[in-house]
This record gives C-alpha cells, sequence and structure tokens, in this order.
C-alpha cells in the first residue's frame, strides 16, 4: 500500500494537489528580480524567498502535505522526525494544524533559535548527535519503541512532491524561466523542484547545490548509487548530511542537471551580499543557491535562486558577519614596531587617522625584543573601505618607517 502511494507521487497531478494544500499554510513568496545580482552575474536574476515563510524555511510544505496523506491511524500515533532544524519546524508546524503529537529529534549542534522555535509550535524535542544522520537513527528507534509514524525530512517521495510546490509557484510568475539552482542536503527539495521543472519544460537547467564540506549528492552522483561521506564539515547545517536520500535519487539522477558546491567562505561573501544589497537575512544553507551564481558559465539567462531558508541565531549571524568583513578587507590586522618612549602610539594614530582608518582595538606586546628601546610590537585592528584602502594605509605605515606587517585578525 505504501509503495503503491509512493509510486503515484512525483505527478503533475499529485504536484497540482500538493500545491492546493499547502497554501493553507504558506505564505506567498513572490520572485524578487535582483539588480545587484545580475549586474554582478551577466544573468537576470530571481530570488525565491523561501525564508519569508511563517515557520522561516519552505520544509513546511512537504511536512504539510506529507501528513495530510496520512490516515487518521498514523496521525492518532504520534508523528516523530529528525532534522537539523528546518523541517523539525515545519513538522512541528504542521502536526499543531492537524491536532497531531511531534517529537523531533534534532542534532546538538543545532542552533539555539530553531530548537525553541520549534518547541514554540508544542512539539517534544530530543537533543542527540552531532550531525543529521546521528539525530536521524535516534529517532527511528524512538519510532519503533513508541510506534510513532516517522516523517523523513527528505528520503520520501510524499515530502518531495510537497517541496515541488516551490516549482509551480516559480514558473506561474516566471514563465521562461530557464535555470532553476535549488539547494541540496538529503535531496527531497531538489527532487521535488527538479522533477516538477522537467515535467512543464523538459528543456529548463535545474542545478543542485552543495556545500563543498558536506557534498553527499554529488559524491553519490559521481559513484552512480548513493554513498556515505565519512564526516561533514561546513557551516551550512541545514544540509550537513553525510547520506542522500535512496528512495529519491533516481529521480534526481534523471531530473539534475548539474551539481555545484561551494565553500563556507563563499557563504559568507553571500551573506553580505544579501543584508547590504537586499536586507534579508537568509541562514547559510538557503546561501548556497547565490554563493553558486558566479559558477553558472551563462550569460543574459532567466536565474531564479530559491533562498531555502532563513533561520540563523544573532550570534552565527554576528560571527559570520564578522568573518565576512574579514574576508573583504573592510577589517584587518597589522603589526608595527616602535621604539618604546611617549608619544610613539600618537604618532601611529596620527598616521592611521590621516588616511581615515578606524582603530577598533590595539594589543601593545612590550616583550617582542630583549631591547625595548629599539622595538615594542604595537598590533592594531582596522576598519577601512575595502582593498584599496587597506592597501593605502599600509603604505603610510610603511613611510613612517614602522615595518607593518598584516597579521591573523581575531575580534
Amino acid at each position: 500500500m505504501v509503495k503503491k502511494m509512493e509510486r503515484e507521487m512525483l505527478t503533475l497531478d499529485k504536484f497540482e494537489e500538493a500545491s492546493e494544500r499547502v497554501r493553507e499554510v504558506t505564505l506567498e513568496t513572490k520572485l524578487i528580480y535582483s539588480d545587484y545580482l545580475s549586474e554582478q552575474t551577466g544573468n537576470k536574476v530571481y530570488l525565491k524567498p523561501e525564508n519569508m515563510q511563517f515557520t522561516g524555511a519552505y520544509k513546511v510544505r512537504g511536512a504539510y502535505y506529507k501528513i495530510s496523506t496520512l490516515t487518521e491511524e498514523e496521525r492518532d500515533r504520534g508523528l516523530i522526525t529528525a532534522s537539523a532544524g528546518n523541517h523539525a519546524q515545519g513538522v512541528a508546524y504542521a502536526a499543531k494544524c492537524f491536532g497531531c503529537k511531534a517529537v523531533i529529534v534534532m542534532p546538538t549542534t543545532t542552533p539555539l533559535i530553531k530548537v525553541n522555535r520549534t518547541k514554540s509550535y508544542g512539539a517534544e524535542v530530543v537533543l542527540c548527535g552531532d550531525v543529521y544522520d546521528e539525530a536521524c537513527q535516534k529517532a527511528y528507534e524512538l519510532s519503533e519503541k513508541e510506534g510513532y509514524t516517522f516523517i523523513h525530512p527528505f528520503d520520501d517521495l510524499a515530502v518531495a512532491t510537497g517541496q515541488g510546490t516551490i516549482a509551480m509557484e516559480i514558473f506561474k510568475e516566471l514563465p521562461l524561466v530557464e535555470y532553476i539552482l535549488v539547494p541540496i542536503g538529503g535531496g527531497g527539495l531538489a527532487t521535488g523542484v527538479s522533477t516538477l521543472a522537467k515535467l512543464l519544460n523538459p528543456k529548463i537547467k535545474v542545478i543542485g547545490v552543495e556545500p563543498a564540506g558536506a557534498n553527499c549528492m554529488q559524491a553519490s552522483f559521481a559513484a552512480g548509487k548513493v554513498v556515505t561521506l565519512p564526516g561533514v564539515s561546513t557551516i551550512a547545517d541545514g544540509t550537513a548530511v553525510k547520506t542522500p536520500g535512496s528512495r529519491i535519487f533516481p529521480y534526481i539522477q534523471k531530473n539534475l542537471d548539474d551539481i555545484i558546491t561551494v565553500t563556507d567562505d563563499e557563504l559568507i561573501a553571500a551573506f553580505l551580499d544579501m543584508v547590504e544589497n537586499h536586507k534579508i537575512v537568509v541562514e547559510n544553507s538557503g546561501l548556497l543557491t547565490v554563493a553558486a551564481l558566479k559558477h553558472l558559465d551563462v550569460s543574459d539567462k532567466r536565474v531564479v535562486a530559491i533562498l531555502s531558508g532563513g533561520n540563523m541565531d544573532v550570534i552565527t549571524m554576528s560571527s559570520v558577519v564578522q568573518q565576512g568583513l574579514i574576508l573583504r578587507d573592510r577589517i584587518f590586522t597589522v603589526s608595527v614596531l616602535l621604539p618604546d618612549k611617549p608619544g610613539e602610539l600618537t604618532k601611529v594614530s596620527a598616521a592611521i587617522a590621516k588616511e581615515q582608518g578606524n582603530v577598533i582595538k590595539l594589543e601593545h606586546n612590550q616583550f617582542v625584543s630583549t631591547n625595548r628601546n629599539a622595538a615594542v610590537e604595537l598590533r592594531i585592528t582596522l576598519e577601512c573601505f575595502g582593498t584599496e584602502h587597506k592597501k593605502q594605509i599600509m603604505k603610510a605605515l610603511e613611510k613612517k618607517e614602522y615595518q607593518p606587517k598584516l597579521v591573523r585578525t581575531s575580534l
């Protein structure tokens, strides 16, 4: 019975049915045309802001549709899932709508904002493991022990059908879309979006994007079968998956045109781009498609980048902003040597001020040399306008014979 129902999923009729149902719990996330990203890439770039959903991510689509297909007996047993956060909130919120009990197993590394919001929808949260795969194993154990109905975050065709409703909305707004970029964790979103996109227009290109440190789908693509990574390491916690879904893998193989990977540094730069140029907060996993835009070797194409979520805690946000400013040479640290006598610090400050640099931290080390009169070290952390301004400040310090040397910045 289950297998028959699964075979019926991912058809045009089921996508249309799912689109009607998810309207009950989703907000309208109209495409945003990005002048900035279009200019940067030479394409016509549109953003699909699923970070603006009520639960902060697209995951409520698949969760709600999946639960709507369950029998009353399956719902009455209670629901359980494992998630790094966004699917957790989706299931918790959908379960609340249906009046079901929900138990969510989350990795211990899940940002606090995702844990608290999941609890706010009435779900019971169990923290277990460092990554999704470990949390998932615990969820299976609890499902077996307590009789809960398991709602898989990605390896489920009904869930993937619900996620694919995003493609339906994209085509309604932009019928001539040529490329869709979609984030990949376990592959549920990519399965739904790519399958429906190809049903609507076989010529469209759908590109998956993974973190370089968690590229389980790319590795599986290369092997021609589902493989498990030995470990994952990425700031994109929502896509930190070691093993992609086996049920959905054939659909990915058939409908996904390519997979791009991006580094953590590229995600950090993309975060700053979105905040500074669009005033939008997007979590690291949701930024995968923005970071991947520069890897597309095409021009003058209509491209949609799906922003899958925006659930980012303020501590992570602060860290990403700081690292982004350092990467863009907006903050840097320089070491200078100067005699240990009154007035020398004032001279250094004056030289920096003349070049419009802004000092934000000073560290004074008197023990860099046994001869303090000859030299002590001063480490100065500065704000500037970018790479050229940084070079200008360094030149000014060289003229003063302070032997400036760039050192690692830590705030």
